[in-house]
């Protein structure tokens, strides 16, 4: 996954530490978590499987710790939402490398099976969920709230499903940018020269992919087509208006990236941050390349703490969970699901960036194919 806000490298190096302190000869996970008939945290498919919530929150405190991984703390609301469940079980998140990737993750997950520093949980971009799960390294489990996702967005066999998600957007400091874009076609223009950034590499960056694919519905390209998108990228480099530094809250206050593209949920939550700072940033969802994705939730297979691992998804997918998401200006999956039982906080659903018409998302196989395109497409389009 990956503008963020400042994800500082110092936690990140300080969270690596301690994980391998913990595992400095790359123990085996303690997948022990049992009940008193026998069930096991790290086969249950279910709460009830396990016996219960109660027994599953007993599990996991026994635990005591949960692994995760590229989880900014201001990337839609993850302070709150670690904090909150840290608040309410009493059990410990350690975060590793918050300023990394989807891929970062996947390859966390296989280069330390049979680690106890191994991330027990995983968010995952969605097209990075569906090619963990094509590899095998996920564990099916159903939330509680399972039945209330809707069926595009969850994975039959219950080994992703997506939680929060938002729309491509256009993020621009209006103080050093005379006229800020509001559209693709805009940003081709000559008075944007060196100023448009993404946030990421769309090979590694879930995010940075959902960009190419706005610039490719922008540029009479499809779900099927994803070339238009790299052809964008292409013309600004060209033009010299794109630039290879990864956009972070750091290089916009410095003026490195004053034109951002990335989610409207990450660019709304910056504008409330960079308010205080002096910078007067703009959001805007470009009507003619409008792209909607969501981000989806895992557990590792061989996650080294499976009760807890189960119990942070069951929070995730909880009202409160659900609520806290929305109030970093992200749409929750269960949205529609809490209007209709009256738990949705209206007040930050008041607050998304608005956006006109019903968004589509690319099925699987449609996302495979754009992530084989972008593979081998991307180096060559920003090159030179």
């Amino acid at each position: 996954m990956t503008v963020s806000l400042p994800r500082t490298a110092a936690v990140g190096a300080l969270a690596t530490l301690a994980a391998l302190a913990l595992s400095a000869c790359g123990a085996a996970p303690d997948t022990t978590s049992t009940t008193a008939d026998g069930k096991s945290a790290a086969t249950a498919t279910s709460a009830a499987d396990f016996g219960g919530l109660d027994k599953l929150v007993a599990a996991a405190k026994k635990e005591g710790t949960l692994n995760a991984i590229a989880l900014p703390r201001d990337w839609a609301n993850y302070g709150a939402l670690i904090d909150g469940f840290q608040k309410k079980y009493g059990i410990k998140i350690s975060d590793e490398n918050p300023d990394g990737t989807s891929q970062d993750e996947i390859n966390a997950v296989t280069s330390r099976k049979g680690q106890d520093r191994a991330p027990d949980v995983l968010d995952l971009g969605s097209s990075f969920a569906l090619s963990a799960a094509q590899q095998g390294l996920l564990a099916p489990y159903k939330v509680q709230s399972y039945d209330d996702i809707p069926a595009g967005q969850k994975d039959t066999q219950a080994r992703w499903y997506n939680d929060y998600g938002g729309y491509i957007s256009i993020g621009c400091d209006a103080k050093r940018v005379k006229s800020c874009p509001t559209t693709f076609a805009d940003l081709l223009k000559p008075q944007y020269k060196g100023q448009v950034a993404l946030n990421g590499n769309p090979t590694k960056s879930g995010s940075a992919f959902g960009g190419v694919f706005a610039a490719a519905l922008a540029s009479g390209g499809s779900f099927d087509d994803i070339q238009p998108g790299l052809d964008f990228f292409a013309k600004l480099k060209k033009n010299g208006n794109y630039t290879p530094v990864e956009s972070t809250p750091a290089t916009v206050e410095k003026g490195e990236t004053p034109i951002s593209i990335d989610w409207d949920y990450l660019n709304a939550g910056y504008a409330d941050e960079f308010r205080s700072k002096g910078v007067d940033w703009k959001v805007t969802v470009p009507s003619d390349g409008q792209f909607s994705q969501y981000y989806s939730q895992a557990i590792n297979k061989d996650a080294p703490h499976p009760a807890a691992a189960r119990l942070w998804q069951e929070y995730l997918y909880s009202a409160e969970g659900q609520n806290l998401w929305l109030k970093g200006y992200a749409r929750p999956a269960l949205m529609t699901a809490l209007e209709k039982a009256g738990t949705l906080d209206k007040t930050a659903a008041a607050k998304l960036p608005e956006v006109t018409g019903t968004p589509k998302f690319p099925t699987e196989a449609q996302q495979d194919k754009a992530k084989t395109v972008i593979a081998g497409g991307w180096a060559k389009a920003v090159s030179g």
